[in-house]
This record gives structure tokens, sequence and C-alpha cells, in this order.
């Protein structure tokens, strides 16, 4: 009788199970929350370092990854396409009707996700994996020293079989290279230039005064009850990874760059490369979010330069400086040494400290704005010295999803006497405070909901809200002070030229002398930030045209929220509405906007 009632009822829970299970996994899984998760774990699974960047499951019982560095060859570029294709007809297979508003705003951003990945397949080789700027020969370093946690032992010795990865990841890297070159997708010269001269100075070091050693030993020092052994056999180890597999990786790469060096190209822009008009166009969709082409970026761009620098010129008439254009008179304005900072330790120290005193000020005055807030807040620090040369002013990486690592404003202290105090208040808002630091740390810290919403990153938002946050600083009037404005206004305008710039060297085949000329005229940025934000803008097509796009559309929603809602209108919800699901194309946040106006 058991038998006879027990064992069908086995067989039918078992079968369901088997289908449940291959749908969750394979097939269509029952619930859409089910495949957001999925997706988001298919994807993190084929990346051991995005992994360790969101910060979930290091050092857990599901760390099987943290002595695994992501895959870098054609072979791994392939599957994400395949991966995203399969995801994007899965995704499109849920009825729309049947999900809830919350879930239709969690597929149309994973939607516009998938589909720009499955648009640009035929462009996945077109981008240059060493440069000067982010590329994997400096990316990995910076990995190993700020992304990889060492909280014990077990994380100690994963950083040393991560090390002991690095030759197998070089040689996908130069699988990756050499592909590229056999498709004619050469990189301009003077960033194999700067590559290799980054290289070397990777490699002057002793291993173990290497950055990567060095840091270790830091992190061993925060270990608790780490015994001297133990903490010996772990330097031992670490010096011993970077003499036999690092280093030795390092100088295959830099060998291979020598060579190519010769065989780079000489121009500048993308329009040189196999079907480089086309994957410009491309590039400016996927970082804009945005249909504008290059010609209707290249003519905003060119407006909204006249339109700030006629506002500019009023507050720089009164300072009787020398110079024929707005350019050369902030030229001359950043020369005044009341403004500027030693070039020294304590000049560094000093803006490190006004940084950190300015986002302490505009915390306390957050609530005015805003009833959404982050629980961390931000960390101010120094770009690594190994890559200070050729990054660019400042930038700001993101919080651990587990609160492990907070979200940091790297402050580039290569050259301390072209930072203005001027021009501290802006950056600081843009980086920190109400900038990338709320908005990233609010969608880190969202409750419920799919996770890829609290990690996807859309240029065009995230930089437009940083552009807007530049302005809301001076609504909030924190920037009252004329010079400050001032600050403000060359930040944007900053971002006007880059429209103009980006446009000009990969669209209408400027050379980079000359946008480096068009972004001195009208900027009066300091000769060696400048060189830095042009090479950048070669090695990243159509990234900077995204933050005036984004803070335009913006501002024209929280224009037509007000229009809309009279008396009613709160910019404290407005604010919760832009930032409280994370990042979203453009055209996604503009759907959301217009239910939430009809609220």
């Amino acid at each position: 009788m058991f038998r006879r009632v027990i064992l069908p009822v086995l067989l039918v829970l078992l079968v369901i199970g088997g289908w449940w299970g291959y749908r969750l996994v394979w097939g269509r899984p029952l619930s859409i929350a089910m495949f957001y998760e999925r997706a988001m774990i298919e994807t993190a699974l084929d990346n051991p370092q995005a992994l360790t960047s969101i910060g979930l499951v290091d050092n857990t019982w599901l760390d099987f990854h943290s002595g695994k560095l992501s895959d870098a060859s054609p072979a791994a570029a392939d599957r994400q396409i395949g991966r995203a294709r399969r995801q994007l007809a899965v995704l499109r297979a849920y009825p729309r009707a049947s999900q809830t508003d919350d879930q239709r705003l969690s597929t149309d951003i994973l939607a516009w996700w998938l589909d720009d990945q499955v648009r640009g397949a035929d462009f996945r080789f077109h981008d240059y994996p060493v440069n000067q700027l982010f590329g994997e020969q400096s990316e990995l370093i910076d990995f190993m020293v700020q992304q990889h946690q060492v909280p014990s032992v077990f994380a100690a010795h994963r950083y040393v079989a991560r090390l002991r990865a690095f030759p197998a990841h070089i040689d996908q890297l130069l699988e990756s290279l050499k592909l590229r070159e056999d498709r004619h997708i050469l990189v301009p010269r003077f960033v194999v230039t700067e590559v290799i001269a980054q290289m070397k100075g990777i490699l002057a070091p002793a291993p173990a005064a290497s950055i990567l050693a060095t840091s270790f030993e830091e992190k061993l020092g925060r270990i608790k009850d780490l015994s001297a052994d133990d903490h010996r056999r772990l330097s031992a180890d670490v010096i011993g990874a970077i003499t036999d597999a690092v280093y030795p990786a390092y100088r295959k790469l830099l060998a291979y760059e020598v060579a190519y060096e010769p065989r780079a190209r000489t121009t500048d822009g993308v329009w040189d490369l196999p079907d480089g008009d086309a994957y410009y166009a491309y590039q400016l969709r996927s970082q804009t979010t945005s249909d504008m082409t290059p010609d209707e970026v290249h003519a905003y761009g060119l407006s909204e330069v006249a339109r700030i620098e006629g506002e500019i010129a009023p507050i720089l008439a009164p300072l009787n400086l020398p110079g024929d254009t707005v350019g050369a008179r902030i030229t001359a304005l950043s020369h005044d040494t009341r403004y500027n900072f030693s070039d020294d330790d304590a000049g560094r120290a000093k803006i490190l400290d006004g940084y950190r005193a300015l986002l302490a000020e505009m915390w306390t005055h957050l609530p005015d704005q805003f009833s959404l807030l982050p629980k961390q807040k931000p960390e101010v620090r120094a770009i690594p010295a190994f890559k200070a040369e050729t990054s660019p002013g400042a930038y700001y990486e993101g919080p651990a999803l587990d609160g492990t690592r907070p979200g940091t404003f790297y402050v580039n202290l290569s050259h301390p006497s072209e930072t203005q105090s001027w021009g501290m208040k802006t950056l600081a808002y843009h980086e920190g405070v109400p900038g990338h630091h709320l908005q990233l740390t609010i969608a880190a810290e969202q409750k419920g909901g799919p996770t890829f919403r609290k990690v996807l990153g859309f240029t065009a938002y995230q930089e437009g809200w940083a552009l807007y946050s530049e302005r809301l600083g001076w609504e909030m009037g924190f920037e009252s002070n004329p010079l400050d404005n001032l600050g403000r206004l060359q930040a944007e305008l900053f971002r006007a030229v880059r429209l103009v710039v980006d446009t000009g060297i990969h669209a209408k085949r400027w050379t980079r002398d000359q946008a480096i000329a068009y972004m001195t005229d009208n900027t009066g940025m300091g000769t060696n930030e400048v060189r830095a934000e042009i090479e950048r803008y070669v090695v990243m097509p159509g990234q900077a045209c995204a933050y005036k796009v984004g803070m335009a559309r913006i501002l024209k929603l929280r224009d037509e929220a007000r229009k809309a809602q009279g008396a009613k209108f709160d910019i404290r919800s407005f604010h919760k509405m832009v930032t409280g699901a994370g990042a979203m194309p453009l055209e996604v946040l503009e759907a959301r906007a217009a239910s939430w106006e009809r609220e």
C-alpha cells in the first residue's frame, strides 16, 4: 500500500521538479523575476572580476571565482553576444500585460541593454582593449589593488591565485589583439606609444616594490589574528607570483606593443576603421541612449558652446584678464596663484582635504532636495600614481553591493597646480553628492527588485545626472560666489566642447591637434588635462557626448513636470523618481517620468 501510494507521488514530484529545474536553468522560468536573476547570474558567472566588483559572494560558500580572472579571448566576446540574443528572446516571450508596473520597467531596461549588445555584434572587435586610459594592462592591476579585498587568509590565497592567472589572461588578450590587427582594427600610434611608456613604468619596480605587493601588505595588516608565519608565507607567495607570473606576462605584452608600434595608424578617429562611420553611429546611440546623429550632436555642441560662453563673459569682464577668447581669459585666471595649489605633497593633501570638506557640507543639506538618501558617505582618494598621468582629472568608483567597499571619488593629483579652488565645488558635486555617489549608492541599496537594476550602467543617465547635479549645487546656493559659478559654467562648457571635439575627431576627421586646440581655446583648461581628455575621446568614441545629452533630458523632464503639476510639483519627489530605480536608458526614463506626472 505504502509503495503503491508513495512511489507514484515521488515520481510525479521528481518529474515536476525536473521540468521546473529545466525551465529555470535552460528554458523560460515560470516567473519573470526568476528570469531577471538568471540573466544576471549567467552574465556574472562568465565574468569573475565583475562578481568581485559587485561584491556579493566573495569570501562566502558561493565563492568559486575570486581566484580567477575574466576571459579576455575572442571566444568570450562571441559568447557574450550569443548569450544576449538568447536572453532577449526569452525576455520578449513573457506577456507584457501580465507584468506589474515595476516589472515592465525592469523589462524595458533589460531589453534595451540586451538589444544594444545585439546591435553592436558586428563591432565587438572595434575597440582597443589595450589603451592608455583604461586598458587591460592598467585595469588588471587597478582591479587587484582596489577591488580584490583581503579580509581573511582565504582571500589572501585567492589574491595569489589571481596573480598566477595573469599569464593565461594576457595570452587571451594577445589573441584578441592579433584578431583585431588581422581585421585591420588598428590602434592610433600615440596610444601604443603611451601604453609602452606606462608598461615600462609598471615593470620598473622590483617585484617587492610593485603596487601589487605593497598594497597586499597593507591589506594583510588589516587581517585580525594573522600569525607572523602566515604573514611571511603570504608575502613571499605574492612576490613569487609577481616575479614568476605577472612580470613575465607583462614583458610578453610589452614586446607585442613595441613590435606593433610601427604598424599602428597615424589617424585618430574611428572613421578610419572598417565600417568606421557605422561603428561611430552605433557608439553614439549606445552612449547617449538617443537617436541623435553625429551632425546633430556636433551642431548642438556648437550652439551650447556659444550659449555658455555668453553666460561666462559677464563674470570674466570685471576681472580685466588678458586674452581675446573666453578660453584665454580662463587660462589667465587659472594661473592666478591665489586660487592654485602647490606642486608638492602639501598641495595634494590640501586638495583632498578640501574635497572632503565640500562633500561634508553638501551632505548636511541633501534632505532639502532628496527624500531618498544613500546610507554610506563617499570616500575621497588620489588616483594611483602608476596611472595618474594618463587618467582624467577625476572619476568615481561605485560601492560594493555588500557594503564592504565604499563608493570612492578619485582625484588626479599628478599636477596639483592645475587644480583651481574655484572649480572644486563643481567637481565635488559631480563625482560625490548629489552626483555619482548619491545616484549609484541609492541604486546599490535598493530593496527588492532584480539585481541587475543595482549594477547596470547607462552613460547618458549616470553622467547626465552628475552634470545635472553640478547645476543643482548652484540652484541650492552653494555656488553663489561668481568664481564658483564660473567653475560650474566652465565645467558645463567643457561638456559642450566635448560634443564638438568627439564628433569632430570621429565623424568630421579632425586631427588630435585640431581637437586639442579647440578645447584649449574654448575652455581654458590646463595643457596636460586637455591632452589627456582628447586622448580619452579617441579611445572611447561617443562616451563624452553622453553627459550633455543626459543633462538636457533630465532638465527637460523637470521643466515638463513643473508645468504639468503646477503647485503640486515637489522637487524631492522628482529626484526620487529619477534616482530611485537605478540607471536606465533616457527613453525609459522619459516613460517613467510621464507615468509619474500622471500619478
